[in-house]
């Protein structure tokens, strides 16, 4: 994978782990030589991303829309900030430039865009890997409630591990890079709906 789009909150939590944790993503990509493609900003876990990614000489592409230049405070230290006019083209552009999505902490917007990646799989609108950093456990509910829909039957079978989840980042990025692409809808028979 030469980039990933990495999703994840712009807000500075009091606990300082998830400032730490982004921080090490940041520098862990910069070290592995993959790009980081994120959201622009420079507040919360957003900030602390790219920053160590830049710091350890990494490439940080933002992209954020219009909007949002002002409120969450466009990061002009990239390597390259695109932006766009809406939070869909925010996404569409995550997509077109990364080779895979990781998703860590964050609020109703880092859910918004794991989900659209997560669906944008299910139809086939992409095939990349989409990455979970459950650090300290925090994305425990949500994966219950992803086996909860396979197991009630509204994530088909050939989804339902689409959303690659670890606790520590190795691993998740091992598992990422050996990533194989499941059946997508639109490759479907009718049968198999």
């Amino acid at each position: 994978m030469k980039r990933i789009a990495v999703y994840c909150g712009s807000a500075t939590p009091p606990d300082r782990r998830y400032i730490d944790l982004a921080r090490q993503v940041g520098q862990t990509l910069a070290e592995r030589g993959i790009g980081l493609v994120y959201g622009g900003g420079r507040l919360g876990l957003m900030g602390a991303l790219a920053d160590a990614a830049m710091e350890a000489g990494g490439e940080v592409i933002g992209v954020i829309p219009k909007e949002l230049v002002n409120d969450e405070v466009a990061n002009y230290s990239c390597s390259d900030l695109h932006i766009v006019d809406s939070m869909h083209a925010r996404k569409a552009m995550f997509t077109k430039l990364a080779d895979g999505f990781l998703t860590l902490p964050g609020g109703v917007g880092t859910m918004d865009e794991l989900w659209e990646a997560v669906s944008w799989a299910q139809l086939g609108y992409h095939a990349k890997p989409i990455g979970l950093l459950n650090a300290f456990g925090y994305f425990e509910p949500l994966l219950a409630f992803n086996r909860h829909m396979a197991e009630t039957g509204f994530v088909r079978p050939a989804h339902a591990g689409l959303i690659l989840a670890e606790e520590q980042l190795a691993p998740l990025l091992e598992r990422m890079a050996n990533h194989e692409p499941a059946q997508p809808i639109f490759a479907m028979k009718a049968a198999e709906l």
